[in-house]
């Protein structure tokens, strides 16, 4: 393999390991802490954790999915399209969030200063299935680049 095919290989890996255990982590512990507390308590909590992770998260899911795309764009074969559906779905983890978490995470944030109205209840399970949505785009893409860098060797491109 290419010294700069492991390169962005190993960027790829890193960023979407790091993105797929932030998202688990959420998912398996913060989930289930925001049902276990008072509302008020998860409202306020809730709002200050996406104003935190605003940042960090979205350059997670913006070096995810570039590094897959630029490791499809430098390899063929079956390691392209392994690269790039690693590319597509840390792509789809962004969009479930810009497009599904992040309007609800306004409205927490606007409850959290206020109360939260009737049927605030549904509003949070979609919230917690955009999650789950997202959390598992994001497993699969760190598992497709996993299956890339156990084939070794080979990137698809006849040896030089």
């Amino acid at each position: 393999m290419r010294a700069r095919v492991r390169w962005v290989l190993g960027l790829a890996l890193l960023s979407t390991g790091a993105l797929a255990g932030a998202f688990g982590y959420g998912a398996a512990n913060l989930v289930p802490t925001f049902q276990a507390v008072p509302l008020d308590m998860r409202l306020s909590f809730h709002a200050q954790l996406m104003r935190m992770n605003g940042i960090t998260m979205q350059a997670a899911m913006g070096v995810s999915t570039l590094s897959a795309l630029a490791l499809a764009a430098m390899t063929r074969g079956d390691p392209r399209w392994l690269a790039a559906g690693a590319g597509l779905l840390a792509l789809a983890s962004f969009l479930i969030t810009r497009l599904g978490n992040v309007p609800i995470n306004g409205r927490v944030k606007e409850w959290a200063a206020g109360s939260a109205p009737a049927g605030h209840a549904e509003v949070l399970a979609r919230w917690e299935a955009f999650n789950h949505a997202r959390t598992g785009a994001a497993f699969a893409a760190f598992t497709l680049l996993i299956l890339l860098a156990l084939r070794g060797g080979d990137t698809g491109r006849p040896s030089r």
